[in-house]
This record gives structure tokens, C-alpha cells and sequence, in this order.
């Protein structure tokens, strides 16, 4: 009788077991679908998003405080088919407010709700997100292309990647650069402040430049300096010197397009900076022994990259997420489009940085007490 009782009460004490692992990995995999689901909310988020920016739809609500379909259509030259359902959308999505849910679909008025309109509006807030979503449409362009990277090892090249990712990138640094540059970053380095306020006139190098807003920012902080902006996408020079023109800094700040790499570069600079674009070259090393080569002896070295983590953890920091995010789709592949490859990815950490400094002949690497969300910033000493 003892032993059928154990024996019962084992079976008993299994089942339970059982029917409590079914339970809980029932509950985990209802949490993981949910889980994906509001991962695809955001996706279409996005995505919608896109179509509002890159047609001028938020700048049109907002001008006009409330629009109905056909009004939002006419104002943008577009389909008041398509404009309603949009509208729609973005209500659900919880962008837009609607004045009357009731009233008839071309009735309808929306409008933007209190804080959304710089967000999504205006171009020199810090706090503009709209080119995000740029960003994002623009990394999954080439797909084809990355998938077949991942099969190969071979690379995607940045041109791929088309407008929509540049643009996105240069508008969403561009308020970065016109004010934290010259009020925040630089100063973190007094005595090179000191120098591009002083005479003679400073020469001061930025390396992948792109549309030329990080020039620009440190044009207008410092009226004497000269600028030499240097970046290998042809139509991001173009877009640069366009900028430059029409700020009226043509005079001081030059574009090239040319791989910051070619050793025939010349030049003795004050300051050569380098704005989160070391961890998408194929050979950073040689890149930042040219920037060795071309900065004064008693100049400085000014890179500004990705605020990751000091090393690897399941959860990552608070941005690691959109950085591994941007390294899959679109920052390796670029780094990987030349053979042998550095291979670095968005998520470059501090001591990664610090060895292809030495390698590449500096005397030391300092992280700059800059508080920023996204960036940390280096001064790598000659």
C-alpha cells in the first residue's frame, strides 16, 4: 500500500509539474506574440509616417490647424482618396486627432495634438523625429541586396541605400550640428575652442561630412575658420555644397568629393573631426593614420560615434537597440562593401576606437564629459 501510494502521489506531483510548464510556456508565447505584434504596430507607424514627411502632409495640418481630406489634398497636390486614408491611419496610430469621429469620412476634420508639430515639423528642433522614418524605409531598401551580403560576406554599397536614407541621416544630425557642435562639443575641448576663436585663422578638416551641415554648424560658431569637408558620396557632396551656398559660407567652408583615405591629401589642420562615420569604413585604420598624417602636431582629433555599451550584455544600454538595428541593415554591409574589412558595425565600443587609434599612430584617446543621449565623443591626441 506504501509503495502504490508513493508511486501514485509521484505521478500526481509530475502531472502538476507538467500542467504548470504548460501554463507558463503558454503565457510566454502569448507574451512574445504580443510582443511582435506591437514590434509591427510600429513598423506601419513608421512606415505611414514616411509617406506624411516625405509628401509634406504634417507641415500642410499644421500650417492649416485642421484639414479634411480633400483640403490636406489640395494643399499637397495629392489623391483626397488616398489623404483620407491616411488621416485615418495616423488617428489610429495615435498621431493625428480628429475633431468629429461622427461626421462624415470627407467631412472629418484632424489636426496635429499639442507637441506633435515640432516633432514633426520643424528641422531645427532636437527633438524632430520625423527623418526617422526616412532612416528606417531607407535601410530596408536594398534587402535583397543585404540578404545576399549575409550569404556571401560581401557588402551593400552606401549609393544603395538611396535619398531617403541619406536624407533621413543628414536631417536627423542636422539640429545637432547647427548648435550643440559649437555650443557643447567642441568647447569640451577648451584649448581647441581657444584656437578657432583666435588668429591666424584656423583650418579645420571633417571627415565624411555628408550634406555638409556638421561644416556648416562649425562655420557659423567660429567666423574665421576655414572648413574643408571631405565625403566619397557624390550626391551627398552635392546636396553639402548646396547647403553651404545657401547659408553664405562658400567663402570659408570647401566640399570634395574623395575618400578621406587617399594619401595624397593635403594640409596641416587645427581640428579634423569625424561625425559617426568611423564605424562604417572598411579600413578605419588607414583612414585615421591619413587624419594623423594631416592634423597638427599641437592640433586634435574630434570623432563623435554611437553611445554604446562598454561591452556586450544580453540587454544592452538604452540605445543599443536601434544600433544593432541600423548595424544589421545597413552600417556593416556598407563596412563590408571593401575586402579585407575592418568589419566594425554601428556598435563600436570605447576600447575598439582606442585600438585602431594606436594603430593608426595617435598617443592617446580621451572620452570627452559631453552628455549626450546617442553620441560619445573622443579627442585622440597626436
Amino acid at each position: 500500500m506504501t509503495v502504490e501510494r508513493e508511486r501514485t502521489e509521484t505521478t500526481a506531483t509530475v502531472d502538476a509539474r507538467r500542467t504548470t510548464e504548460t501554463a507558463d510556456a503558454t503565457e510566454a508565447t502569448d507574451a512574445f506574440v504580443e510582443q511582435i505584434l506591437d514590434a509591427v504596430a510600429g513598423a506601419f507607424t513608421v512606415d505611414t509616417m514616411f509617406v506624411g514627411h516625405r509628401l509634406g502632409y504634417y507641415d500642410a495640418i499644421a500650417e492649416a490647424g485642421a484639414v479634411t481630406a480633400a483640403e490636406l489634398a489640395s494643399a499637397t497636390d495629392t489623391h483626397d482618396r488616398y489623404a483620407r486614408e491616411w488621416l485615418e491611419q495616423q488617428t489610429i496610430a495615435g498621431i493625428l486627432g480628429v475633431e468629429d469621429e461622427d461626421a462624415d469620412g470627407t467631412a472629418r476634420r484632424y489636426y496635429l495634438p499639442a507637441g506633435r508639430e515640432e516633432a514633426l515639423t520643424d528641422p531645427d528642433s532636437p527633438n524632430y523625429v520625423a527623418p526617422l522614418s526616412s532612416l528606417v524605409v531607407g535601410a530596408v531598401r536594398p534587402i535583397d541586396a543585404i540578404l545576399d551580403a549575409y550569404r556571401t560576406g560581401g557588402g551593400v554599397s552606401y549609393e544603395d541605400y538611396g535619398e531617403h536614407f541619406h536624407e533621413g541621416q543628414a536631417a536627423i544630425n542636422r539640429p545637432s550640428y547647427l548648435h550643440s557642435l559649437g555650443e557643447e562639443w567642441i568647447p569640451a575641448m577648451s584649448d581647441v575652442d581657444e584656437r578657432l576663436r583666435s588668429d591666424p585663422p584656423a583650418r579645420v578638416a571633417d571627415v565624411g561630412c555628408g550634406y555638409g551641415w556638421s561644416c556648416i554648424g562649425i562655420a557659423q560658431t567660429y567666423p574665421n575658420v576655414r572648413v574643408d569637408g571631405i565625403d566619397l558620396d557624390e550626391g551627398s557632396v552635392e546636396a553639402a555644397r548646396e547647403n553651404v551656398a545657401e547659408a553664405g559660407l562658400d567663402d570659408r567652408v570647401t566640399v570634395e568629393c574623395r575618400d578621406a583615405g587617399d594619401p595624397n591629401i593635403e594640409g596641416e589642420y587645427d581640428l579634423v573631426t569625424a561625425f559617426e562615420c568611423i564605424h562604417d569604413l572598411p579600413d578605419p585604420v588607414g583612414v585615421l593614420r591619413n587624419v594623423r598624417r594631416i592634423v597638427a602636431d599641437d592640433g586634435a582629433v574630434l570623432v563623435a560615434d554611437e553611445r554604446v555599451g562598454e561591452s556586450f550584455t544580453a540587454e544592452g544600454n538604452e540605445v543599443e537597440w536601434m544600433m544593432y538595428g541600423w548595424s544589421v541593415l545597413h552600417c556593416l554591409p556598407v563596412g563590408m562593401t571593401e575586402q579585407p574589412s575592418a568589419a566594425t558595425g554601428t556598435v563600436m565600443r570605447t576600447e575598439t576606437l582606442r585600438e585602431y587609434a594606436t594603430e593608426a599612430g595617435f598617443s592617446g584617446l580621451t572620452v570627452l564629459p559631453v552628455e549626450d543621449y546617442f553620441f560619445r565623443f573622443y579627442r585622440l591626441e597626436p
